[in-house]
Formats: C-alpha cells, sequence, structure tokens
C-alpha cells in the first residue's frame, strides 16, 4: 500500500478538511437547495435523521449513506462522478449509498478549484483518496475504541465495521457520530491499483437522469426571488471602445429597469492571466424578462471610439509578462499576409540540435510545407451567464466557470469589497473547452448587480458569446525536411507564429528522434482577445506535424505508423538532447495499440486511412481515421483510437470524452473557421459559423487504453489535436490532394 502523510500534511490537511464552522453546510447555496435525482431516488429508500461530517469532502448519514462532495466545477467531464469515485475507493463504502454534491467556491476547504488542463483527476488522485481513508481510518478507531478491541483487528469494506474475534460488526453510520469528534490520523495507507473495487469499473453519470429529464443544474436554471435579467452591449468591432450612451429610448420599453454603464477594472489593478477582456468598458441594459430586455437593447444609441495602444503587464501561471495592444481595426486577410512575411524571416531560435544549417545545404532533397489555422469560437452549448446579488459589502455568486479561484480577487477589486465576503456557488457548465476560465462576464453581473441594487442573472445572447471573443488563435507554421542521397532523413526545422501567441512546443516529438532538429517561433501582436481552447496550442501543432510526418514517411517510401516508431526507438535508445518532454515508451505504445486495433496494413488501397498521434497534458493518443468522399464531400467511416492516460478512473467517462474530442475534432477541422474584416467577427451565430452536425459524426468510434498503473494524466484534451492531423491523412488518401489550410470543407465541397 502506499502511505500518506496526512499532511497535505497533517496540519494542512486539519485545515482544509475541518469541521469548522458546520463543515460544508455553506448558507448561500442556490444549486444545492435543489436536491438532486440521485438524493430523491435515495429518498424512497431512507435518508439519514443526522448527518455526521468526517471531513470537508465527505459526510456520514446515520444509516450509512454518504454525501461526498466533488470540488471542482463539472463542465461535461463527468467530474461530479470520477471525482466522488476516488473517495468512495478508499472509503470502502457501497457506491449505491453514495450520494453526490457539488461542492461551492471554498479556497480554503478545497485549495484550487480548477477545471481545465486536463488536470481536475490528476491534482486530486491523492488528495481525495486520502480523504477517503481517512475517514476510513477514523471509522475504525471508532469501532475499536467503542468495543474495546485493537484497531489493527478491524475490517473496514463495504460500509460496514467487523471484528472477527468477537463477530461485532457495525454500519458505517453506527459509528460515524464517534469518528467525527476523533483526531486526524497522522498518515494513512492507500490501495494498490491491484485492490481497487470501484476504480477503473463505470460507473454511470450521477447526473444523467436529472440533464436528460432538464432538471434545474445550468447557471441558466437559476430563479431567485425579485431578480432582474441583464444584458450587455459590447463594441461592434475589436479596437473599439465605450465613448457615450443614450439610453432614453431602451429605459421606456415595457419592463425595462435601468440602462448602466460599467468598467470590469479599477484603474491600476493588474490583471490576472485569466483576466483577459477586450471590452472592459460596456453598457448593461436591466429589466424583468430576457425578452424585454432584448427588445430594448435595439433602442440603445451607443457611441464608440477607437482604442489607443497600451501595454499591461499580466500576472499568469509563468509569472509576469507584458502584453503588448495594438490600435487599429484588423482583418484576416492583412493577418495572412503579415504572418506569411514572418514565416520567410528567421524567427527565435527556441532549440537547436547538432548542425542543421550544415545538413539542409548538404541536403540532396528539402521537403518543405507550410499549414494554417484560423480564430476558432468556443461555441458553448449554454451561452456565458452568471448569477450575482451584491447587497452592501457582501456578494452571492452562482457563474459557470472553470476557476473560481482566479476570478474572487477581480471581483473583489472591481466591487471594492473584502474577498472573505463573496460567496460562489458553482453551477453545472453547459460545455467550456476553456472559454469559461475567463470570468469577465460574472466580474460583469456582480458590477450590474451592485448598481442597479438588485438581483440579476447576466445572460449573453449567441450573437454577444461569438463576437466577444475569447478566441483559439490564428496560427501558421512551416515544415522542411533534409533527406540525404540514400532517402534518409538528415535534418528537420520547424517554424511557427500566430496572432498573438505562438503555438510551437519545441522540445516534443520528433525532437530528440533526428540529429538535426531547429525550432523557430515568432508572434504579432493583436487587439483580438485570444484564449485556451481544448488542448491550447497543440491543437493546431498536432495537425501541421502530424500531417508533415506523413508526406516525409511517403518520400521515404515508408509505412506511416512504422515511421513513427521507428523515430520513436531512435528517441528511446539514443536521444537527441536532455529536453524532451516526451516518454518514447508509452509514445510507441498508443501507435502500437491503435495498429493492432485497426488492422493497419502497410501500402493498404483498400481503405482512405490517416494516421495521426500525439503528446500532451502528460498523455498519449493515437488515431486511425477511415473515410470516403460522397458526392464531393468527405464522410468519415470509423475511427480507432488508442490512448495512455494512466489509470482509468472511470473508464464510460474517458470513453465518452475521446468519442466528444473526436467528434469535436472533424468538426473543426472540417467547418471551424472564424474571419475578421476591419475589427468585426464575419459571423456572428450557427447560420454562418458551421458546426458538426450529428449526421456528419463518425459512424463507429472504437477507443482503447493503454492498461498501466500510472497515476492518471490528462484525459479531455488529449484525443482532441490527433484528430486534425488524421483527418488530413485520410482525405490526401481518398483524394490524392494534400490539406494545408484549415477549414478542409467549404459549404459542402472539399477545399481544392
Amino acid at each position: 500500500m502506499t502511505k500518506l502523510k496526512t499532511h497535505m500534511g497533517r496540519r494542512a490537511f486539519i485545515k482544509n478538511t475541518s469541521l469548522a464552522s458546520g463543515g460544508l453546510v455553506l448558507g448561500f447555496s442556490i444549486l444545492n437547495s435543489c436536491k438532486s435525482e440521485q438524493a430523491k431516488e435515495m429518498a424512497v429508500r431512507e435518508m439519514p435523521k443526522e448527518w455526521f461530517e468526517m471531513n470537508s469532502y465527505l459526510k456520514i448519514g446515520d444509516n450509512g449513506v454518504v454525501t461526498i462532495y466533488t470540488p471542482n466545477p463539472e463542465f461535461g467531464q463527468n467530474i461530479r462522478t470520477s471525482m466522488p469515485m476516488l473517495v468512495a475507493e478508499e472509503l470502502d463504502v457501497d457506491w449505491k449509498n453514495v450520494l453526490v454534491e457539488q461542492a461551492p467556491y471554498h479556497a480554503d476547504k478545497y485549495g484550487f478549484q480548477f477545471t481545465g488542463g486536463s488536470r481536475g483527476i490528476s491534482a486530486r488522485w491523492e488528495p481525495l483518496r486520502m480523504a477517503g481513508a481517512t475517514a476510513r481510518q477514523m471509522l475504525i478507531a471508532a469501532a475499536a475504541e467503542t468495543w474495546q478491541v485493537p484497531k489493527e483487528e478491524i475490517t473496514a469494506e463495504a460500509g460496514v465495521l467487523q471484528h472477527a474475534a468477537t463477530k461485532k460488526s457495525a454500519g458505517y453510520g453506527e459509528m460515524a457520530s464517534v469518528a467525527a469528534t476523533l483526531t486526524v490520523p497522522e498518515e494513512v495507507q492507500l490501495k494498490e491499483v491491484k485492490d481497487f473495487k470501484l476504480i477503473s469499473r463505470s460507473q454511470k453519470n450521477v447526473d444523467a437522469k436529472s440533464i436528460v429529464t432538464g432538471r434545474p443544474l445550468f447557471g441558466m436554471d437559476i430563479q431567485e426571488e425579485g431578480m432582474l435579467i441583464a444584458m450587455i452591449e459590447h463594441p461592434p468591432a475589436f479596437g473599439l471602445t465605450f465613448k457615450s450612451v443614450d439610453g432614453e429610448a431602451a429605459k421606456a420599453m415595457p419592463g425595462i429597469k435601468d440602462v448602466v454603464t460599467i468598467k470590469s477594472f479599477k484603474d491600476g489593478y493588474e490583471k490576472g492571466g485569466f483576466d483577459t477582456n477586450a471590452f472592459p468598458e460596456l453598457v448593461a441594459i436591466v429589466g424583468n424578462t430576457t425578452w424585454e430586455v432584448m427588445q430594448a437593447k435595439k433602442k440603445l444609441k451607443v457611441e464608440w471610439q477607437p482604442i489607443t495602444a497600451y501595454s499591461e503587464i499580466i500576472a499568469g501561471f509563468g509569472g509576469k509578462q507584458t502584453i503588448n495592444i495594438p490600435a487599429g481595426l484588423e482583418s484576416t486577410k492583412i493577418h495572412k499576409s503579415q504572418m506569411e512575411a514572418l514565416a520567410a524571416k528567421p524567427g527565435k531560435v527556441v532549440r537547436k540540435d547538432e548542425n542543421p544549417e550544415v545538413a539542409f545545404k548538404n541536403a540532396t532533397t528539402i521537403l518543405e510545407r507550410s499549414y494554417s489555422a484560423p480564430f476558432l469560437a468556443h461555441n458553448n452549448m449554454e451561452p456565458l451567464n452568471a448569477f450575482a446579488h451584491v447587497a452592501g459589502e457582501k456578494a452571492k455568486i452562482a457563474a459557470p466557470i472553470q476557476i473560481p479561484s482566479l476570478i474572487i480577487p477581480t471581483i473583489a477589486s472591481s466591487l471594492g469589497i473584502p474577498k472573505e465576503n463573496i460567496e460562489m456557488d458553482l453551477p453545472r457548465m453547459g460545455g467550456g473547452f476553456g472559454r469559461k476560465a475567463y470570468a469577465h462576464f460574472v466580474v460583469e453581473a456582480a458590477l450590474i448587480s451592485q448598481k442597479v441594487n438588485a438581483p440579476i442573472k447576466l445572460v449573453y445572447s449567441r450573437e454577444d458569446d461569438m463576437t466577444n471573443g475569447i478566441y483559439r488563435p490564428t496560427y501558421h507554421a512551416t515544415y522542411r525536411a533534409a533527406f540525404d542521397e540514400n532517402n534518409n532523413l538528415t535534418a528537420l526545422h520547424v517554424k511557427a507564429g500566430g496572432v498573438p501567441e505562438s503555438p510551437l512546443f519545441a522540445n516534443r516529438f520528433p525532437a530528440g528522434a533526428i540529429d538535426n532538429y531547429m525550432a523557430e517561433e515568432w508572434t504579432i501582436d493583436s487587439n483580438i482577445s485570444i484564449g485556451a481552447f481544448r488542448a491550447p496550442r497543440s491543437n493546431f501543432m498536432a495537425g501541421a506535424e502530424q500531417a508533415f510526418l506523413d508526406e516525409v514517411a511517403e518520400t521515404m517510401g515508408k509505412d506511416a505508423i512504422q515511421f513513427r516508431l521507428d523515430l520513436l526507438k531512435r528517441a528511446k535508445e539514443n536521444p537527441v538532447g536532455e529536453r524532451n518532454d516526451y516518454d518514447a515508451d508509452r509514445y510507441a505504445g498508443v501507435l502500437e495499440l491503435v495498429r493492432e486495433k485497426s488492422a493497419w496494413k502497410e501500402n493498404d488501397s483498400t481503405k482512405h486511412r490517416g494516421v495521426s498521434a500525439y503528446f500532451c497534458h502528460n498523455s498519449y493518443a493515437a488515431h486511425v481515421l477511415d473515410l470516403k468522399m460522397e458526392n464531393g464531400k468527405p464522410v468519415v467511416e470509423k475511427v480507432v483510437c488508442a490512448i495512455d492516460c494512466g489509470v482509468v478512473v472511470n473508464p464510460d467517462a474517458a470513453t465518452n470524452m475521446a468519442e466528444g474530442a473526436i467528434t469535436d475534432g472533424i468538426g473543426n477541422a472540417f467547418y471551424g473557421e472564424l474571419t475578421f474584416q476591419d475589427g468585426v467577427p464575419q459571423k456572428n451565430n450557427f447560420h454562418q459559423y458551421q458546426m458538426i452536425r450529428m449526421n456528419e459524426a463518425p459512424k463507429e468510434i472504437d477507443v482503447h487504453f493503454v492498461q498501466n498503473e500510472i497515476d492518471p494524466t490528462g484525459m479531455g484534451e488529449p484525443p482532441f489535436p490527433p484528430v486534425f492531423g488524421a483527418v488530413a491523412n485520410a482525405l490526401y488518401k481518398a483524394t490524392g490532394q494534400r490539406h494545408y489550410e484549415q477549414p478542409f470543407v467549404t459549404g459542402n465541397q472539399i477545399v481544392g
């Protein structure tokens, strides 16, 4: 067994999981006040008369029913099931006797409640198991004290404590009252992977029935007595800012309470990495109903003016950095010409192994290809929304956001109140993918509530959402490969950049597998706001890299999978450089697994298949994608997927995430594109922005996981990036034409 000090350390563990102030039963809880469908069904059997809180993550009822709190916000990856499974495994309780509740924001109890970066399970892997193991040990100690027997002789399994010698037994509920008073143990033992009974066994989504029956779970479901509806008017173009407003006609409309202006940041406030906001000064209109507000919004008369260029310091995860925001109205056509010009010039050298310049000079053949991808909008199913009630020095918030910890300081600064006075519930998000990590809309809701002195729910229309940022950047990458007279690969050079960030990962594969290697990057400043988009930067680089490697393999006359495996063998046995950030064995493992499961054959002319593999978020994913052409349009028939993400906590949920990532990736590869003309997004709703339809999803997706005992790594994002390369490589097999510029399909026809 793995033995851990309860330090999160014992002292920190006590601080983070103590029973002080009534444990988890906090006063403000819009969502938790509605019993879940799971709780209602359990109530048919019997609900406890009394609860005993063991720590911040769980409480036990007098009849043995256990409530487990999931600390991180949920946006569809099913952590509200998977995280409680970690607690229940170590607690050793029957899953059918477990209730799951969403914990509110509480930094002291739950630490960094962050959903993103595919770090949810990996970051909570030990703390949540520790919470369950600690409660289990305290229950055993309670039984030992009650029965006056050595605790080493007591077993705990499926919610029952037993002492074999005296034949005494008791349910957890019978010992919970005593256990809750005991001292937290100095250390606990965690189970070995081989002893898991719940982890790695599929459990159904605890919210499934509530979701499909439309029960309140999401931010848009929130209703509060006296609540008003608010909507915002933001500048029509990036590069503009607020000047003045005439709201009298709007205020005269039925049901309208007020028209106000807000400014998201106090002057001099140092922004954090997720305070990104291109439009901090807005006009807000407040009224009784959504329809009334939408109609009155059309009557607003707002003047906007050009911004002036400025620089600001942003305090992000990687430390402080200066960001330059240029003035002017930007256009996609200009971006493309700027990127092509920079791609032709030397960039900033980020990595250089041996002597690539000489290798290219002496090359018999040089293969050079450039790849590009446009801005993308997140287009979460649920548009942005937030509930706020600011009254004096206190604020109550309920918002579907990914990182509550990082927006609290901004809310406190903007409202001018102590951050300790902000209570926040975390309703389920109807999609996130990085967009809801940027919580400017929560600050807006709080400021509007403070101005009108009433509880409000801020609602973005789809048009507001799609034209307000935050976007996946537009990128460009040029790859070059050098070959000798025997057609051997002697050097590889990648130069990548974008507006306004570079997508380059200089130390990822195939770095470390090629003697002469160089990576360069460049960037172009922009006033268009960008941010994390499912598997940031990887979602472009994987497609470009894997499409290029296919061409290299073809040039060398090698099978696409075997060529990659040969490079990985080199990286394992005789790596170049010391900064390679991937495990060659694990990388090769997913390629070998996908080759087996897809029945891949070299030079198979019977199928139009593309292969792609990539490493990101500490995990490895590979896809083999089969497609055919119908009436000039590509149709994906099947995708075989292999993933190494360490221990898979909930296989059903992990499979669902892979299926979603694959379908999402295909849709973005085929259709995803947001263009700009004079700062104005050229698409503002789904009649213009094409998304993949249900009948366009792959006819079959076959997901496989590498079986190992490695602690869990990323799962939500890693299956997404390789899709783009697999699509491009399959399209080549189907059409005989390589594709270098996304999207690959315009209207219903493949781009020529």
